[in-house]
C-alpha cells in the first residue's frame, strides 16, 4: 500500500468513525434539539465522505468497505459511548462528547489537507476534486463544535 492509499484507508475508517460518534453523540443528547438535529446532519457528511473515499479507493485497487455492517456499528457505539461518558475529572457530558468530535473532525480535517497537498504535487485531479468536495464540510464540523464548545463551556463548568 503506497502512502496515499495510507491516508484514505485512515481518512475512510476515521469518517466512518465520525458518523459513528455523531449520530451516538445525537442520540445521547437527544433533548438538546439543536445539537441532536446538526449532529445527525453532519453525520450524513461523514457517511458520504466514506463513500466517495471507497469509490477513489477502488479506481485505485483498494477495497474500502462504503458502510460498516450493523454488528460493527453497535459495538462502535458502544465504545462510542463509553469513550464519551463524562469522567469525574473530566467536562461534563454534552461537553465532553464535543470535545471528542471536535478532535475527530480536526483529525480529519489533517488527512483531508494531506490528501489534497498530495493530489496537488501528484497532478490527480480526482482526488484533489474529493478533497475540495470534502474537506469544506468536514471544516463546518469543526467549526460547530468549537461554536457550541465556546457558547456551552462557561454555563456548563460553571454551574453548581
Amino acid at each position: 500500500m503506497n502512502p496515499v492509499e495510507t491516508v484514505l484507508r485512515t481518512l475512510h475508517d476515521d469518517e466512518l468513525a465520525l458518523h459513528d460518534d455523531l449520530l451516538a453523540a445525537a442520540e445521547d443528547h437527544r433533548a438538546e434539539h439543536e445539537f441532536h438535529h446538526v449532529a445527525t446532519d453532519t453525520a450524513r457528511w461523514s457517511a458520504e465522505h466514506a463513500r466517495l473515499i471507497a469509490a477513489a479507493a477502488a479506481d485505485r485497487g483498494l477495497h474500502l468497505p462504503a458502510d460498516r455492517d450493523p454488528a460493527a456499528l453497535t459495538r462502535l457505539r458502544r465504545k462510542a459511548a463509553e469513550d464519551l461518558a463524562p469522567r469525574p475529572d473530566g467536562p461534563p457530558g454534552l461537553l465532553a462528547a464535543l470535545t471528542a468530535l471536535h478532535l475527530a473532525a480536526s483529525r480529519n480535517s489533517l488527512h483531508w489537507e494531506m490528501l489534497a497537498q498530495a493530489a496537488q504535487a501528484g497532478r490527480d485531479g480526482e482526488l484533489l476534486d474529493l478533497a475540495s468536495r470534502c474537506h469544506p464540510q468536514t471544516l463546518r464540523q469543526m467549526r460547530w463544535t468549537n461554536t457550541l464548545i465556546k457558547t456551552l463551556a462557561p454555563q456548563l463548568l460553571t454551574a453548581s
